[in-house]
Parts: C-alpha cells; structure tokens; sequence
C-alpha cells in the first residue's frame, strides 16, 4: 500500500470509526458552534463534523411530522437527553405525594390559579405585552376587565390556559386548536376575522429577525395547512408505542415537545402561534400524567433567553431536520422551571412555618384561620396598606363569593386583623400599618 493510501485510510479510520453524536464533553453541538472549537488532533473542523453526522445519521429516529418538502423530522437520543427524561419522570410524574405543599388538596387550588396566572403574564410579555406582573396579577385575581390591549393579551391567554387544562382528557382536534387560538386572540387583532381560522393564500406570513429583518423561516403554504393540522392531531392522540408516532416507543415528553415544535414551524395562524404552541405542551404533558407542569411557567424562562428559543427552531430547520436541538433547548427549560418551583414552594414553607409560629404563639389566634387566611396574613404582612376584594379572594383559591366573604369579614369584624371599608358598591379590607401588633395584641 502506498503512503499516499495508507495516509487515507488512517485519516478515514479517525474521521469515520472513533466519531460520536457529541464532542468530547457529551455536547450535542450545531455546525455554528461546533466550528469555532479545536477539533481533534489530526483532523479539520469539516472533517470532525463529517464524522459526527455520520454517526448522528445512524442514531436518527424518524417522526410522522414532515418539513415543507415533505422531509421527516427526526432526533437523536444523546445521553444529556436521557438523562434529562430520566429526571423529569422522576420529578414531574408519578405521585401526587412528591410534593407536600401541592399534595394538600386545599391548597392545590392556590397554586394551580397562580401557575396559570404566571404562564399567562410570561407567554404573553414573549410575544409582547407590556404590563408589569403585579398589575396583571390584580386584574386576574379580580376578574377586573383589561384596559389596554396587553392587559387583554394576559387575560386571554389565562383563559387559554384555563380552556386548554378543561380539554387534558379529551382527543386533540382541529376544532380544539382553533378555539384555543381564538381564545387567545379575542379583541387583540387588527383584523378580527383572523380569529380562531387558518390564515389564507392571500396573507403572507414569515418569521422575521427583529434586528436584522432576515427572514428565518417561511412557513408552509395555506393550501396545506388542513392536511397538515389533522396529522399533527393524529400525532398527538396516537399511543406513545404505535405506528402513527414511527413504530418505536416515542416518550411522552419528547412527543409533547414535537407538538410544540410542529405547530410553531407551520404558523396556521396569523397570530397567537407561539402561545397556542405552548397551550398545547401543557395539554400533552398533563395528558401524559406529567401533573407537575400544571404548577410551572416555561414562557417565564424561556422569557429569560428568547434568543435561545429562537435558535433551537433554526438549528433543527437548518440540520437535516434535527429536532435534537430543541429538545435540548425544552427539557432545559422544563429542568430551570421544575427547580424554581421547588425554590419556590420551599419559600413558601418557610414563610408558611414563620407565619404560623407568629400565630400559634398567640393563643387567642390558633386554630382560627385557616389555609387561606393564612395565605393572605403573610401576604398581609409584608404589604402594608395593600386593600384586599372579596372577588380576587374568591379567584385566587378557587372558592364561592360567599366563603371568600366569610374569610374576610372573620378577619375584619371577629379579629381586628383588617380594615373595613367601602368603595361604592363593594367592600375592600385594608392591611393596618400595625398589623403585628394586632397579631400579638389579639
């Protein structure tokens, strides 16, 4: 064998018979960041890319979702990807009983609303509504009408997700997705017709780079949105080891974010994409068991870094259709939301444990309130002043008008905890600047 030959054959040993899906570090790398790296001693950056998709080619997985050319969408299972399903099916399913704080059934309600409440706030600021949180908050906790067109962007959106978790049980349909997006975008569109339809031949929709107004992706034609829309329908109801979703077993997270992906890359509508898509990952993930993802916000941290979101789409667009970008990108997302609930909820304990050694050091106090008044003392006592209505009362913890008005009035006329006022028809209970020393006092 000649040098020149033998030169080749050790050079295509290196580049086809050592390569991997990943880089050294267990990586799964698109070809733009890959090619800023050093490669492998002996090899070009082209040629250490050769063999990683050569390798990633072997592993692809096909899906029943096919790109405008007709094209499957397909991924791989690198081992963060594992690793990332293994945890959240420890974390996100199973028992009730993982989670002490949700566990409790009174105060499951509380939770559930204030998830819902922050998803809606998040889903919409990515999409570019501007009103700040607690404002948003004190509009869906009082049912008060929206005021601008970003307030009605939240709302809709609360409603969206309130329609969507109703439909957890059910097949999804055509005519399921269209009243979602139509729930979304109620009262917020230039052209109202746009509304719960299909867009038409006649309007053009491209994804645009803000800053630099390339366009990043052409959705499929209108023509074929019908078509396309039952088979993403198919997709989402088919069992998770049938043929419909590629004659292997498909895992329910990573079919729940195929959902979010596919209707995000055909764009049916003129508007409330985004927020649909992600409407439709909660309904999967919640029909899948994953009963924890009704207590997290993924827009809050994708919100965080939506140029990352962005990039996942194009990374799986621009790589022979790789949706291992994007479950990469969502099951980080799923890991930050499901960590910061448990930061959360171990705050809340906290709060919970102070609160209650406050009260229960005061004898004439234990054991008169209970899980809802004693949500809204500890609220109470880091807002001074702030006025308390018996409708956000009610909506905040799911209950009737009337025990809402029982909770308050207890509080006000029996423990001197609050103050009663009227302002016109109704009343409004407001925090004393010394509260403490009537928590004591009482």
């Amino acid at each position: 064998m000649s040098a020149t030959l033998a030169q080749g054959a050790e050079l295509a040993l290196r580049v086809f018979g050592g390569s991997s899906d990943v880089d050294d570090h267990g990586r799964y790398l698109h070809w733009d960041k890959l090619r800023h790296l050093p490669p492998p001693q002996g090899l070009s950056s082209e040629q250490w890319w050769l063999g990683i998709k050569l390798s990633r080619r072997k592993n692809y997985r096909p899906l029943p979702l096919m790109d405008v050319r007709g094209r499957a969408f397909q991924y791989c299972l690198p081992g963060e990807v594992q690793r990332e399903l293994h945890w959240l099916d420890r974390h996100a399913a199973g028992s009730i009983q993982a989670e002490p704080l949700i566990a409790d059934t009174e105060r499951q309600k509380s939770f559930l609303i204030r998830s819902l409440i922050e998803e809606s706030i998040n889903s919409s600021q990515l999409e570019g509504a501007s009103t700040t949180q607690n404002v948003a908050r004190e509009m869906i906790r009082s049912e008060r009408a929206p005021r601008d067109h970003s307030e009605r962007m939240i709302f809709n959106n609360y409603e969206a997700m309130r329609f969507i978790r109703d439909q957890r049980g059910d097949p999804l349909t055509p005519s399921i997705v269209f009243e979602l997006q139509r729930i979304l975008t109620r009262g917020t569109l230039e052209v109202e017709d746009q509304s719960g339809r299909f867009r038409r031949p006649t309007e053009r929709i491209e994804v645009v780079d803000d800053r630099s107004h390339v366009v990043l992706h052409t959705p499929p034609a209108a023509e074929q949105l019908p078509t396309r829309m039952e088979a993403l329908c198919a997709f989402a109801n088919a069992d998770s080891d049938s043929a419909d979703v590629g004659h292997t077993f498909l895992h329910p997270v990573i079919k729940a974010i195929a959902l979010h992906f596919m209707l995000g890359y055909d764009h049916p509508f003129c508007d409330g994409n985004g927020r649909t898509a992600r409407a439709l990952f909660y309904w999967a993930m919640a029909r899948e068991g994953y009963w924890l993802t009704e207590y997290i916000s993924i827009s809050k941290i994708i919100k965080q870094a939506p140029a990352q979101y962005g990039r996942a789409y194009l990374h799986t667009e621009s790589d022979d259709n790789d949706l291992t970008y994007f479950l990469i990108h969502q099951l980080e997302v799923l890991r930050k939301a499901v960590d910061a609930l448990h930061v959360y909820l171990r705050d809340k304990q906290r709060d919970i444990g102070e609160a209650e050694q406050m009260i229960t050091r005061n004898p004439r106090l234990a054991g008169k309130l209970n899980f809802r008044q004693n949500a809204l003392l500890r609220h109470a006592l880091k807002h001074p002043r702030f006025a308390y209505v018996i409708e956000e009362h009610q909506h905040s913890h799911g209950i009737s008008y009337d025990v809402a008005r029982k909770d308050l009035l207890a509080m006000s006329d029996k423990l001197g905890l609050l103050k009663r006022t009227r302002e016109g028809k109704r009343y409004l209970f407001i925090v004393p600047d010394d509260l403490e020393r009537r928590i004591h006092k009482t």
